[in-house]
């Protein structure tokens, strides 16, 4: 169960508001006005707990779990011990997280709280339920709207603009953002700073202002020590939806379309373009000025050096078709194991 100290629970709520909550149905409507308080794991559940099958590997941890209620697809639903009350769902662990968001809801502020170490401009406009953390420094004409945060020593620069329910981490930095609703940024983040634009010649290296700002879309989610540089002239785009891991580096110009996952440690050069619902895995990279179509899925330490078709899903550096990738390492293991 989560630690008290740090997560603050809502409820008790019935199995039917669960239910409802979750989008999923009871196996056992008698069950509907038992009461629970908390969510757990299978592993750690409790009479009062609901909890979650995530897939078929922890199918054992089901049959002996002590919760009193399971989220899970139809096909396990008779792997449940007696007395635990079962909730039917097609999506078991978008359903849990439903739940755990109505045990464990966003803080809510009914006024602005400023921390009297914060530093303020005094043109900054704040939106009602603001908090302002100790150490925080928001710039001049910076634009915030209902129910944001910004945690310890971050740094909000001149003329920056967040929606409603914004999230910045301590010690992150935003600069030449314009941010829209439910925008977190994690910890150590650095959003906005100059691309790396310059030219080269022998004469030495030529710097190029870099011109643009980072505009961030709605729900979208910044990991702990990502760099986003700003554009160069036009603008650096994170679509509505995307979730951005830690460690990832976005060169200028870079543009992401709705709902991409990019995980940590990848890399994309300037000027390249995501379509929506885009993957990429941990320590891949995408080379400059390329487009990754729609739905294509790039596996863990890929190199993309050329444009890449809608739904593809590719693998290897060079990045190639995932089955291709397959074959040839199944080529390599059997050339290797002859004499």
């Amino acid at each position: 169960m989560p630690d008290s100290r740090f997560f603050k629970v809502a409820g008790p709520f019935s199995l039917k508001r669960i239910a409802e909550i979750a989008q999923c149905k009871m196996a056992d409507s008698a069950q509907a006005d038992r009461m629970f308080s908390d969510v757990g794991s299978l592993q750690n559940g409790t009479p009062d707990t609901v909890s979650f099958l995530l897939n078929k590997k922890y199918v054992r941890d089901l049959e002996g779990t002590k919760a009193g209620a399971v989220i899970l697809s139809a096909e396990f639903a008779g792997r449940a011990p007696e007395g635990t009350a079962v909730l039917i769902a097609k999506e078991p662990y978008r359903s849990y997280g439903l739940v755990a968001q109505a045990f464990y809801p966003a803080e809510t502020r009914a006024e602005t709280v400023v921390h009297p170490k914060a530093c303020v401009a005094e043109s900054a406009t704040l939106g009602d339920g603001c908090r302002i953390d100790a150490g925080a420094v928001i710039g001049k004409n910076v634009v915030l709207g209902k129910n944001c945060h910004i945690r310890a020593n971050a740094v909000i620069g001149d003329n920056v603009s967040f929606g409603d329910d914004g999230i910045v981490g301590e010690n992150a930095s935003v600069l030449y953002t314009i941010a829209g609703n439910k925008v977190y940024i994690y910890p150590g983040a650095r959003i906005g700073q100059d691309g790396f634009g310059f030219f080269m010649s022998p004469k030495g290296h030529t710097k190029i202002p870099q011109l643009g700002r980072v505009i961030i879309g709605n729900d979208v989610e910044i990991g702990a020590n990502t760099t986003i540089d700003r554009g160069a002239l036009g603008d650096t785009v994170i679509g509505d939806g995307t979730r951005i891991d830690n460690l990832v580096q976005f060169g200028h110009n870079v543009k992401t379309g709705r709902c991409c996952v990019v995980v940590s440690q990848a890399g994309v050069a300037g000027s390249a373009e995501l379509g929506d619902f885009v993957v990429l895995a941990g320590q891949s990279g995408v080379a400059g000025h390329l487009k990754v179509g729609s739905g294509a899925q790039i596996a863990g330490q890929t190199g993309v050096i050329s444009d890449v078709e809608p739904m593809a899903s590719l693998m290897g550096t060079p990045a190639m078709p995932l089955k291709d990738f397959m074959r040839q390492i199944a080529t390599l293991k059997k050339l290797a194991s002859k004499k």
